[in-house]
This record gives structure tokens, sequence and C-alpha cells, in this order.
């Protein structure tokens, strides 16, 4: 049995649209009380309707309610309560449909040595401020983000891939961390399978979340380094070699390049308080995203 763990903290907004497309096929033979994926949608810390919405979906959504608004706590929660194995990871602002969560598990079972794997990516820019659209023009091309499983909202695991996640700790970049965990032969991007991912739509959330990654990704490479010993580590950073070569590719990607500069510069200068005083709990999450 194929186990969705949602982790969820006043997503009252938006975890009704992620379970409409779950349970879009309800009465296919795959989608049975018996047959069907195991959903679990853990509210952390919710003071909004996030587990009344989830709750109004029937019987096939079981809601686990904790006081703590912890991602990974609710993560870990969620694995006390799913049954099966492939095990899917989802954010509750994102969109994946029951036939994508199939592929998922389809690709892992058909493949010996596969630990991990997630959706290829849509991101719909109608609506969003023209520099948001220019940014994720660039990063959408970066390699280091088409081949990670990270920016999806979406991980899939094999018990074995879900022993090796299990095991790290709690980090904000939760998402880069399990793609990390996994070698290039153990994790794939399935591109027969896909996940709207709503990004923000005012320059302003988008830099909010780009601090956010640039103190997430901070945190993690404090974390490799403790681990490694000053071996080197895997990285999923974009450097100016990646913006070089994207541009003699594709010279007329040149105004993104520097709204995308502009922003990392933002992130990095908005991130340095929060790295200074370790403040890796802080979640600046933006809101524009989640509007209807």
């Amino acid at each position: 049995m194929t186990s969705i763990v949602i982790p969820a903290h006043n997503e009252g907004r938006v975890v009704g649209r992620l379970l409409d497309a779950l349970l879009a096929d309800a009465d296919s033979d795959t989608l049975t009380d018996t047959d069907g994926p195991d959903i679990v949608v853990v509210c952390n810390g919710c003071t909004d309707d996030t587990a009344r919405v989830a709750a109004a979906r029937g019987p096939r959504v079981r809601v686990v309610e904790i006081p703590t608004p912890s991602k990974h706590t609710a993560l870990r929660v969620g694995d006390e309560h799913a049954r099966g194995f492939p095990r899917l990871y989802v954010d509750a602002d994102v969109v994946v449909g029951a036939a994508d969560v199939r592929a998922l598990a389809g690709a892992l079972a058909g493949s010996p040595g596969l630990l991990a794997a997630a959706p290829g990516r849509d991101i719909p820019l109608a609506g969003c401020a023209w520099p948001v659209r220019a940014y994720y023009r660039v990063w959408q091309r970066l390699p280091a983000v088409r081949e990670g499983l990270f920016g999806r909202g979406v991980i899939a695991v094999t018990e074995p891939g879900h022993a090796r996640i299990a095991a790290l700790p709690p980090l904000m970049a939760d998402d880069l961390a399990a793609s990390l965990a996994f070698g290039p032969g153990e994790r794939r991007v399935v591109e027969a399978a896909r996940v709207v991912v709503h990004p923000p739509r005012t320059w302003s959330d988008l830099v909010r979340r780009r601090i956010r990654a640039a103190t997430s990704s901070a945190e993690f490479e404090r974390f490799q380094a403790s681990q490694r010993a000053g071996a080197a580590a895997p990285s999923a950073r974009t450097g100016t070699s990646d913006l070089r070569a994207l541009l003699r590719a594709q010279p007329r990607l040149l105004p993104g390049v520097l709204v995308f500069a502009v922003a990392a510069l933002a992130a990095r200068r908005g991130s340095r308080k929060a790295i200074r005083n370790q403040d890796f709990s802080t979640w600046l999450r933006d809101e524009s995203s989640r509007q209807g």
C-alpha cells in the first residue's frame, strides 16, 4: 500500500485542492479503500480550519492533529500513522494527482536500486509580477534544479530510502537534505508524473522565499561539514559558471539572469542576521502563492 504523508500548518486555503486531486479518480480500481493510497494529513500547530477542510474529504483521508508547529515533527508523526511503502511526503500547498502518485510508485517498484523519486515540476507563472516570471524562467533551467528532488514539494521513497532520510536531523532545508541523501543512481525525477508548484506572485514574497532558502542552505552546509570532517560534500548550489553556461546556450535569458542575480544578492543580505544568530527555525512563508 502506498502511503502519503501531508504535513500541514495553517493550510486551510490550499489543502483541499491537493486532496481533491489525490481523490479525483476515487472510483477507479486502484483507489478503493483497500487498494488505494493511504493518506495521512498531519495538522501541526494549526489555528485555522486545516483539519476541518481535510476531514471533509471523507474517510479516505485520516487527519492527525498535534499542537507543535513543526514540519519535522509532523513528518515523524505521519510516519507513525502511515501504513505502507512506497511512501510519499507531500507539501500541502502543491497539487499532485492520483495518476502521478501511481507513476512515482511504479518507477520505484520497477527500478532495482532506485530509492527515491520526485515528479516533474510545473510552475504556473500567470498572475506573477514580471521579475518573478523572469526569475523562474532561469531557475527552472539550472542543472541542479532540473536534476534534484528538492523544490517540488513531493518526494517518494522506498522502505530503505525512508530509513536513510529518517536518520536526518531536523533541518529547514528538509527537501534539499533528502535529495542529497541519495546518489545520482539512487534518485530520479520521473517526468511522467507532474506536480504543480505555485510560485510567489510578488517580488517581496519571492525575496522572502529566497532568504529562507539561503538561510536553510547555510544550516544544511553546517550539518554536512559536521558529518564529513573536511571531505567534499554533495551540493546543489548554483555558481556563476552555471549562469554563464545558461547565457551561452540561451542569450535571450540575460534579463532573467540579471533578476536572478539581484534576488540572490538580496537573499544573501537578508539571511545574514539569521545565520549569524543561528536562527534556523523562523519560517519566512509567502502568502501570495496561497491565493485562490
